[in-house]
């Protein structure tokens, strides 16, 4: 558990931060619209430096920014913090297990255990590109099917991401007008949306008190124990036919696994729940709309120029062209550095006293990283607040950069990162091959932003306007 600090008292040389109120912390310093929160902590970075302290209530957390510091912290030292702070609202639904919120020994076997059975079932093979590319083609024809004229985007996309993750996981994809999935995709989108309210937020801070309340935490978890009910029955309708020694999915694979372990399988709580992200870019302000049209619309050229000239109109793209394209590869990282969908990062908690840019860290403190900063760094970027893919390009070669860090960075960055990197190149170049993309007439896209386990704009409608 995350431990707290005395009130309005540090440790001896502990980070420097602002300061705190009984009980409450620097809660009330920051804008109830928790969608700002990685906005408002800029603030006090620029006031007190690259590592910083805040209290949310009883959670003591240090905010580390800057590359060198990032490093430092997850390689250098990473024995010290590889572990999952153990939060009341992630213990209460997932009881601190499965590969994102575990640690330890247990974290060790499940990340290995994914790892193998996510290449068994064909990461880095044909195979499962192939998958990825025939739901790129569903997705384009669901696309297409809007006939050019406005529709939210949002959840077409969601499916098509999710198929890739359920036929992993469940042997079988889902329609995109099945009812029964559709309903499951909202769930899981209103759910991790919730995530990150107010009132979540204060149940991890006051939970003896908040359990007790109504608030959009007790939709949370009746919306967990829903999506771990279905995973449940998809779970035991596995059991009726599985052959330990022919698994055809993620959870044959694990049943396997359990009776090995523990001659008693229960993996209904610990499947992972196919969570999808998608996030455009949109500029921070309305003046700027026009003139960011405008740039979009000679970014979209030349990547269309590129499709053209590489795989044609037709031909389905595949990895393997990645080297050949990279404008559109650029285009691709410059969309994930600017969409920033986990600006601080998933937590850590420090599990021995540690010294950090000569700072103590006492064990049990939470810390998250500063990823809005380091992806909107002068130092880093020739242009930080313009969407500019030659931050990736170097004489017309893609070129690596060693401060984007989407997928975080050491032993618990993302272990899907390699599967996530395929479906966007394949989903983005397909998309782009078949369509232009516009806003409708008379349609201004909503710059809000709506923060959950990611974060991600508001619905926007689109015109895609297939390709002659």
């Amino acid at each position: 558990m995350v431990s707290p600090l005395p009130e309005n008292r540090r440790p001896k040389n502990y980070p420097p931060g602002p300061w705190r109120l009984p009980f409450v912390g620097n809660l009330f310093q920051f804008d109830f619209d928790m969608s700002n929160l990685h906005l408002g902590i800029q603030l006090f970075v620029k006031k007190y430096g690259n590592l910083i302290s805040l209290d949310f209530g009883s959670i003591s957390t240090v905010i580390i920014t800057g590359l060198p510091l990032i490093k430092e912290a997850f390689i250098d030292m990473e024995q010290n913090t590889l572990k999952r702070p153990s939060l009341p609202s992630r213990k209460r639904v997932f009881k601190d297990n499965g590969i994102l919120f575990s640690s330890g020994q247990l974290w060790k076997e499940q990340r290995r255990f994914a790892l193998t059975i996510l290449k068994n079932f064909g990461l880095g093979k044909k195979s499962l590109e192939q998958r990825i590319q025939e739901e790129a083609h569903h997705l384009a024809e669901a696309i297409g099917e809007e006939k050019a004229q406005p529709f939210d985007p949002h959840f077409s996309i969601t499916n098509a991401v999710s198929n890739i993750i359920c036929s992993i996981t469940f042997g079988k994809r889902f329609e995109y007008d099945d009812s029964q999935f559709q309903d499951l995709i909202k769930l899981i989108d209103e759910t991790i949306c919730y995530e990150a309210s107010i009132m979540s937020l204060l149940y991890n801070v006051f939970p003896s008190i908040l359990k007790y309340l109504p608030g959009t935490h007790q939709t949370v978890f009746r919306n967990w124990e829903k999506l771990k009910l279905i995973v449940s029955h998809m779970v035991e309708s596995h059991k009726k036919d599985w052959n330990p020694h022919k698994p055809r999915d993620f959870i044959d694979a694990f049943l396997t696994e359990m009776t090995k372990a523990q001659g008693n399988p229960n993996p209904e709580r610990r499947i992972i729940n196919p969570v999808t992200l998608a996030s455009p870019i949109l500029p921070k302000h309305e003046d700027d709309i026009e003139k960011f049209s405008c740039h979009v619309v000679m970014i979209f050229e030349k990547v269309h120029s590129e499709i053209d000239g590489v795989i044609g109109q037709w031909r389905l793209p595949s990895t393997g062209d990645r080297d050949s394209m990279p404008y559109t590869n650029a285009v691709i990282h410059e969309v994930q550095r600017m969409a920033n969908i986990i600006p601080l990062n998933m937590p850590r908690e420090v599990t021995a006293d540690s010294t950090l840019a000569g700072f103590h860290l006492p064990k049990g403190k939470m810390i998250l990283t500063n990823l809005t900063a380091l992806h909107r760094d002068s130092k880093e970027w020739v242009t930080p607040d313009v969407f500019n893919p030659d931050h990736f390009l170097e004489n017309g070669e893609f070129k690596k950069r060693e401060s984007f860090l989407p997928f975080s960075v050491g032993k618990r960055a993302c272990p899907g990162e390699q599967l996530a990197r395929s479906e966007l190149f394949i989903f983005f170049t397909t998309l782009m091959q078949k369509f232009t993309f516009k806003a409708p007439i008379n349609e201004k896209p909503s710059l809000k932003l709506r923060i959950g386990l990611s974060l991600s704009p508001v619905g926007n409608r689109i015109c895609a306007v297939p390709r002659q």
